[in-house]
């Protein structure tokens, strides 16, 4: 009698190692269902490190922004509107750590750009550009950011439209305020947008689908430039 409910026992038990094989294996399947699911979580994954939250004290209260980092040395990418006459900025890199930063470089007015500095000896990941004058209306798109705070966001949606006279791509991804300065990503994880602003009719406390980014080839220029004059001062 004891063997045979021994026996039973041990069938019982078998039988939940299998149906928790069958729910681990299902779940493993649903997860990665498709290619362009996989791809979000790669390119997310993979960019996140590179990307940084950036708070600035400013005379109306505090600026909230995101950045992407360039350089190995702690140089950061992102809006000039988020960081323009603040009296003092912190910055979030993706391991926790907080940065006291300086402003290096800045284009004013509609040209949002701005270069600031951390003083790390942290190993820190950098950013990848891609070449935006590739950027096909309707080419599918991530961004990165800390909307309203909430650092490490992401949203995705499509290249809506490029803007040449104004020189920006307009987007459906949701780029809200704390997004400005932050990674709009084509699907290899390059950067091929500075994400700037967004439209609507409520002063812009809210998304409601229309968000616009600088061309990352702009940036790129700004940045080189940036550092033909930081050299020369040198």
């Amino acid at each position: 009698m004891k063997k045979i409910l021994k026996i039973k026992f041990i069938k019982i038990i078998l039988s939940i190692c299998l149906l928790f094989c069958s729910i681990s294996q299902y779940t493993l399947a649903y997860e990665f269902s498709s290619s362009e699911e996989r791809s979000y979580i790669e390119v997310y994954e993979k960019t996140l490190p590179s990307i940084v939250s950036i708070e600035a004290d400013i005379d109306r209260g505090t600026s909230g922004g995101t950045g992407c980092i360039i350089t190995k040395n702690g140089i950061i990418l992102t809006s000039s509107h988020v960081i323009e006459h603040a009296k003092n900025i912190q910055v979030t890199t993706h391991s926790g750590k907080s940065y006291s930063a300086r402003v290096i470089a800045i284009l004013k007015n509609k040209n949002d750009l701005a270069l600031i500095k951390i003083d790390t000896k942290e190993d820190l990941t950098l950013a990848k550009f891609g070449d935006s004058d590739n950027v096909k209306v309707g080419q599918r798109v991530l961004t990165i950011g800390c909307p309203f705070g909430f650092k490490d966001t992401l949203t995705t949606g499509i290249i809506s439209r490029i803007d040449y006279e104004r020189n920006k791509i307009q987007t459906d991804a949701a780029i809200n305020p704390g997004c400005s300065g932050g990674p709009l990503l084509n699907l290899k994880g390059e950067i091929i947008g500075i994400n700037q602003s967004i439209y609507n009719p409520d002063n812009n406390r809210s998304n409601i689908g229309i968000g616009f980014a600088l061309p990352s080839n702009y940036a790129t220029d700004f940045i080189q430039k940036a550092n033909k004059k930081m050299a020369k001062i040198q």
